[in-house]
């Protein structure tokens, strides 16, 4: 089957670093970290979903790749980082070479900040996109950091429950 060329350059570089692990297509969407897991048939923790943000001392892309059952902390991110903002798609493609659903967490385009979800290292298996809103690859967390090179970072919202 001929992968779109996005999802090919994900794929040539993935061989290139010696990933042993092919670029699979979904048969639906996998935008969303709910639909690639239902698409894949595993937990939406699976699921390394990349967020963008932009930096605002700088203009930055700022990526974080956080677990599908998390929310993304922006205050959080923003301590580590710096004060964020919004990225739209088209910020998102000129700076890191892909489409919105489908951005892949290597290859980028520009040199990227980035942030792994410590929650990751909890899992032996993940799923991330592969340059296309239908493409996705498999890797472990540990490869997952070999491959960005990015530090674990606690970046989920914790929404605090009390007892009364």
């Amino acid at each position: 089957m001929q992968l779109p060329d996005s999802a090919q350059r994900v794929a040539d570089l993935l061989q290139s670093i010696g990933h042993d692990k092919p670029v699979v297509m979904l048969p639906d969407t996998g935008k969303t970290s709910a639909e690639a897991a239902a698409g894949l048939g595993c937990d939406i923790a699976a699921i390394a979903k990349s967020i963008v943000f932009r930096r605002l001392s700088d203009d930055a892309a700022v990526m974080i790749v956080a677990s599908g059952a998390n929310r993304v902390d922006e205050h959080k991110v923003a301590a580590i980082v710096g004060p964020l903002g919004r990225a739209d798609a088209k910020f998102v493609k000129q700076r890191i070479g892909y489409a919105i659903g489908g951005v892949c967490p290597i290859g980028h385009l520009e040199k990227t900040v980035m942030l792994i979800d410590e929650d990751l290292m909890r899992l032996d298996s993940l799923w991330a996109a592969a340059g296309h809103p239908h493409a996705v690859f498999n890797l472990t967390p540990q490869q997952l950091l070999n491959m960005t090179g990015a530090p674990l970072a606690d970046v989920a919202l914790r929404v605090e429950t009390r007892v009364e």
